[in-house]
This record gives C-alpha cells, sequence and structure tokens, in this order.
C-alpha cells in the first residue's frame, strides 16, 4: 500500500521532457511553458472527494463548487500568474440531484466572475461511488516573472500574506457540530474560512509584478508542510519566529498548542507563504499597504546546504494533510 503522497509524487517526476517550451513540470503549484515571446502558460488541476475532502455535514453544493475552483485559483495565485479559463470534470453520484448539481457549477461561476475566468468544458459521468470533483485552471504570467519554490536563498525574509489556523479551527467545529448548527458569530467566522476561502490572486500578482525574486508557495497543507517544498526546493534552512506568526483574534483564546498546531499544520487557509530579499520585502510592504492588504514578515533564510525548517530551534516536519497516510 502506498504510504506517503509526496515521496510517490517524486518517484514519478519524469527524468527528461520531450517539449522544449516546458519551464516547470512536476514540482510547484501549477505547470509552466512558454508560449510566447511575452507569456508563459500556468495549468493546475486538484480534485476533490465526498468523504475524503468534503461532507455533505461540512459543505453545502455551492460551497463544494466555490471551493474546488478556489484551491485551483490559489495554486495560480502562488505562480503570480493570472487565471483565464477552468474545466470540469465531475463523476456524479446517485444521491445528487439536478437541484444540487445547479448549485454546484453556480457557486464555481460566481468565484470565476469575480477574476474574469471562464468554463470552457470538461466531462460528466455517473458513478456509484461518492462525488468526485476535479477542476482544471488554466493561467498566464508575464515571461520571468513566475515565482518558484526554488527561488529561495539565504538572508530571504520569510512571509506569509494572511492569517493561517482559521480553516483547520472552522472544519473542526464543523466536524463536531455540523453546518446545519446555530453557529454563533465568531464560530461562524471560522466556518467560513473553511468553506469559502478566497484565492490570494491580487497578492500574487503584486508579488510577480514586482520583478524580484520570490520563492512562494500557496498554504493548502499547513505553514509547515509549504515551507518545507520551499526549503527542499532551494536546499536552505528556514528559521521561523513564533512570536511574529499573526495569530486571529478568535483563536487568541485557545491553548498555545492548540492554537500553534491549527497555525503551522491546519492547512487549507490560501494565503501566500514566501521568501524575498530583505531589501526588496520593505519595498513590497509599500505595496501591499497601497492596496490596504497585510504582509507579515514571519522568518528568515539562513543557510544553504542544509534542508530544514525550524521554530525555537525545533523541527518543523511535514505533518500537513497526506492522502496516503490519511488512509
Amino acid at each position: 500500500m502506498l504510504r506517503d503522497e509526496f515521496e510517490w509524487i517524486k518517484s514519478i517526476i519524469p527524468s527528461h521532457s520531450h517539449q522544449k517550451n516546458l519551464l516547470m513540470g512536476i514540482g510547484d503549484d501549477a505547470a509552466i511553458w512558454s508560449v510566447d515571446e511575452d507569456m508563459d502558460q500556468v495549468v493546475c488541476v486538484d480534485t476533490m472527494v465526498e468523504g475524503v475532502h468534503f461532507t455533505r455535514d461540512t459543505l453545502s453544493p455551492a460551497q463544494i463548487g466555490h471551493k474546488a475552483l478556489a484551491v485551483n485559483l490559489s495554486d495560480i495565485a502562488a505562480m503570480g500568474a493570472i487565471p483565464q479559463f477552468y474545466l470540469v470534470s465531475i463523476a456524479i453520484s446517485p444521491e445528487c440531484t439536478e437541484e444540487e448539481l445547479h448549485d454546484l457549477y453556480e457557486g464555481m461561476r460566481k468565484l470565476a466572475d469575480l477574476y474574469k475566468t471562464d468554463l470552457i468544458g470538461g466531462d460528466t459521468v455517473s458513478t456509484k461511488g461518492p462525488l468526485v470533483l476535479t477542476v482544471t485552471v488554466i493561467g498566464k504570467v508575464e515571461k520571468g516573472k513566475s515565482l518558484y519554490r526554488k527561488n529561495a536563498e539565504p538572508d530571504d525574509v520569510v512571509f506569509l500574506t494572511g492569517i493561517t489556523g482559521e480553516s483547520a479551527a472552522g472544519l473542526q467545529l464543523l466536524l463536531s457540530k455540523t453546518r446545519q448548527y446555530s453557529f454563533n458569530e465568531a464560530e461562524t467566522s471560522l466556518t467560513s474560512q473553511h468553506q469559502m476561502p478566497q484565492p490570494h490572486i491580487k497578492q500574487g500578482r503584486l508579488l510577480a509584478k514586482s520583478g524580484f525574486r520570490t520563492a512562494l508557495n500557496d498554504v493548502s497543507d499547513g505553514i509547515a508542510s509549504e515551507l518545507n517544498e520551499i526549503a527542499e526546493a532551494s536546499d536552505v534552512t528556514i528559521h521561523i519566529d513564533e512570536e511574529k506568526l499573526p495569530i486571529s483574534s478568535i483563536l487568541k483564546s485557545l491553548s498555545k498548542n492548540e492554537r500553534l498546531t491549527y497555525q503551522l499544520y491546519g492547512g487549507e487557509d490560501y494565503v501566500l507563504v514566501g521568501t524575498m530579499a530583505e531589501k526588496d520585502f520593505n519595498q513590497v510592504v509599500s505595496e501591499f499597504d497601497k492596496s490596504f492588504l497585510p504582509l507579515y514578515k514571519i522568518g528568515r533564510v539562513t543557510e544553504r546546504g542544509e534542508t530544514a525548517v525550524l521554530i525555537n530551534q525545533e523541527p518543523l516536519t511535514k505533518k500537513g494533510f497526506n492522502h496516503f497516510r490519511e488512509r
């Protein structure tokens, strides 16, 4: 039985490519290839499976659609790209009604309209098993402006574009009480972060347009996992300052251990985490301020040659969601 999602992915990376215009294949948030003198094409795909990524007790049909597109838009954001098109492949279970399917696609459409992203095709099949939804998003980014994980260097600042932990806390509420429960205002804020994540497209574009060398990941599996991917791709050591991690006012009431577990390992926040030179970071903060967007400095890249992510001198391992371990 397969035991590790990330090791499995590494095992299928091709040793060479046939297409000379391929710039990035397996190993980042999206694939990129050159299409003309000005722009590169960006493509990503993600699958959501009922019973694994959601249940009818945690997400409504419209929220399933929203989230399925949002997770892909977040990968596009992590490359600094502009989303353009999306395709949907869906395996429909007998339990799905026509109204539920309409709501699911409407959830995608409303989010797509915000980013002027067009539905251009897909596939529809039936299944005796759970609902399976696969979304592919196609975008573009200016040539040479892609934000790869391998771009981190010693003395870089480590940054976050938003707060982490609320989505995981919201999921715990949904799993214990279901979405039909009458949550209070604070609880609703948490559950909404899980059900209706907002991809950081604008933040990714600001980082790409800055022209500065930037390593970037979206926080789908938790800060610990995403920063380990950057450390591995860049062959560097990353130190996180616990005191600089932005804390949600709602999560402050939790114990330190519970809060840090949500912040570092919870995942599904879909904010961006990355690194860049400190002199460049100060300029980018000004651009974020102009757009009324936060940008948090949470640590530093210290050296090359030893791959690790540390917090308070303790290692942070890849303890985010792993499909083959969680089965």
